[in-house]
């Protein structure tokens, strides 16, 4: 089976010509590159018009669901791929046929052990929506709440991971036979993938991250998230509030509805930067598909999202880091860009600060006081990675679904209002949260965070210093009462710190 698998890839590749790839850089695909040259008398004549970005996204799609995933994953990849190849892959949409509404009725009864018309009212057997990994059908609950069921794709598990093997055994002949191999890391690339994917197989995990952010937005005028319905959920079945809304790439239909289409689109950075600068929590499968709007009297305009199968995560050094550095890049101040990759570790400590300045200087200022229609966020990412390269910065793979994701946020903001100011929109939310983080909202703040700890320690010190000066242990008296006197001069040291800190905010406070 595995090696039919692997012939059927072969000819497809051969079909659209991606011998041609390597073929057109024999020399530094080595070993591989000089036996497809010898080759080349035996190879029919066929049609090379089309660019190699089309026709490599051509024959993703023509081998199946699981390679239209795993070029959807490389296109967020420009530190690695040729723009071309990234703006191509770009464009994989999940076009899967149905499965059967059998299938589907039959998937369900497995789950809850009983007929599904037993467990819905109603439950329509069209399905509303495809995709590679599950299916949506529409259904009402005995109680009448109308909900949208996601049901996972039959046997597509053993599918995924045979597809993965193949593209793992793909990647470390490529890492061996090409020059430039182990630059591009196709072997973390393919497993990035496969995290990603078998993440999207338990829709338990996919309905956790649903909750997640709906509480994040609990009562929020921008985002709408479904609530999901936990006592019908599965591993393989996810059932969630059924919204109603216009897909957001229906921009006519939204016009008609009433809908403030400059403002949607100043809603959209503004969820954007809430979601990884307040919350560290975003959504990352943000493309036109998962996106819709809410047209109701009481909630015009208001995002709705569904598909929660990707999401990103920032720690708060993340966070900090990456909101100093967007600061300092709407700033202008491109010395403090570069200082600050060299002080995260990103960038070596030996890097020239003023020759880096320069070369980010280079890349960002003619994208400044430019409308979105006259920017192509593709095109600057990929400088950035050149430059990157070039002064042997690390590629943060962390980042990687947050640039996706701004990615997904610039072609919404295109479509919707190409006049969107993307700087100016976002840069008042940027220094209010920097405000509330190192301000003294954000001393308050952790104070108030840490205070719980302090009042569970402060109070046992006396009883363990006792304890410590009547025990009869020679060297261990002698070590612990050092470590608890060290602790508690420490832990006064704090606290002197932290009144004289408040005072001074106090009176900063009252003088203005």
């Amino acid at each position: 089976m595995r090696l039919f698998r692997l012939l059927r890839i072969a000819l497809v590749a051969y079909r659209y010509g991606l011998d041609r790839m390597i073929l057109d850089n024999g020399s530094a695909f080595g070993v591989l590159g000089r036996v497809l040259l010898a080759a080349q008398k035996l190879m029919f004549w066929r049609d090379f018009s089309a660019p190699r970005a089309v026709r490599l996204r051509q024959a993703l799609e023509d081998l199946g669901p699981i390679f239209v995933k795993f070029g959807q994953v490389l296109s967020t990849r420009r530190d690695l791929l040729p723009l071309d190849l990234a703006d191509e892959l770009a464009k994989l949409q999940d076009r899967v046929p149905p499965f059967s509404s059998a299938l589907a009725v039959a998937e369900l009864e497995a789950a809850y052990g009983k007929p599904v018309d037993q467990v819905f009212a109603v439950f329509s057997r069209e399905p509303v929506a495809s995709a590679s990994v599950a299916q949506v059908h529409f259904a009402t609950l005995p109680d009448g709440r109308e909900v949208a069921v996601k049901i996972l794709r039959p046997g597509i598990r053993p599918v995924i991971d045979h597809d993965i093997g193949l593209l793992q055994v793909a990647a470390a002949l490529l890492e061996k036979l090409w020059a430039d191999g182990r630059r591009l890391k196709p072997r973390e690339v393919v497993a990035e993938f496969d995290k990603y994917l078998h993440d999207e197989l338990d829709l338990m995990r996919e309905a956790a991250n649903c909750s997640q952010l709906r509480r994040n937005f609990a009562n929020s005028d921008l985002l709408i998230v479904p609530e999901v319905y936990w006592d019908w959920c599965t591993h393989n079945v996810m059932v969630m509030e059924r919204m109603h809304g216009i897909p957001i790439s229906q921009t006519e239909a939204l016009r008609a509805a009433g809908v403030d289409i400059p403002r949607l689109a100043q809603a959209g950075v503004e969820i954007f930067f809430t979601q990884v600068f307040r919350d560290g929590f975003f959504h990352a499968d943000m493309h036109p598909g998962n996106i819709f709007v809410a047209t109701g009297a009481t909630v015009k305009g208001r995002y709705i999202a569904v598909d929660f199968g990707i999401v990103g995560t920032l720690t708060e050094i993340d966070q900090s880091y990456l909101a100093q550095n967007f600061l300092a890049f709407f700033r202008r101040d491109y010395k403090r860009v570069a200082e600050a990759h060299i002080e995260s570790g990103w960038a070596p400590k030996d890097t020239r600060v003023d020759e880096f300045e320069a070369a980010i200087r280079a890349v960002c200022e003619p994208i400044f006081d430019r409308p979105l229609k006259d920017i192509s966020f593709g095109r600057v990412l990929l400088r950035l990675f050149q430059t990157s390269r070039r002064f042997n910065v690390e590629i943060q793979p962390q980042l990687v679904l947050l640039q996706k994701t701004l990615l997904n946020i610039e072609g919404l903001g295109r479509d919707l209002d190409p006049d969107l100011d993307l700087w100016q929109t976002a840069r008042p939310f940027l220094e209010r949260w920097m405000s509330e983080q190192v301000g003294w909202r954000g001393l308050l703040k952790n104070l108030k965070r840490e205070a719980p700890q302090w009042a569970s320690v402060l109070p046992a010190l006396p009883r363990l210093v006792q304890h410590a000066l009547t025990s009869n242990r020679d060297d261990e008296l002698l070590a612990e009462l050092a470590a608890l006197r060290a602790e508690e001069t420490k832990k006064r040291h704090w606290l002197a710190l932290i009144a004289l800190l408040l005072a001074g905010l106090l009176a900063v406070q009252w003088l203005h």
